[in-house]
């Protein structure tokens, strides 16, 4: 039987969005799907096996950390994020 995912993940901003979906989908390649509409990106998986594809999830997950956290860090001084009002 074949298992599926969907996660929505939901950023302060589009422009975080954006630079993290183009991070995290050069490895989509088939086990999962990306995509990003303004703040939100919503990614869809499917696996023959439910540990195969807690594993794709897991691995997803942790990309979407490193992404965040590079992208925060690659900012200028000076330049942090801020909420909108």
């Amino acid at each position: 039987m074949k298992s599926r995912a969907t996660l929505t993940l939901t950023f302060l901003d589009a422009a975080t969005a954006k630079a993290v979906a183009a991070s995290v989908s050069l490895e989509d390649q088939g086990y999962i799907r990306t995509r990003r509409q303004g703040a939100v990106i919503t990614a869809s998986a499917s696996a023959d096996e439910t540990m195969s594809l807690l594993h794709t999830l897991d691995d997803y997950l942790a990309c979407i950390t490193v992404a965040e956290r590079t992208r925060e860090a690659a900012r200028p001084p000076g330049r942090r994020r801020r909420r909108r009002a």
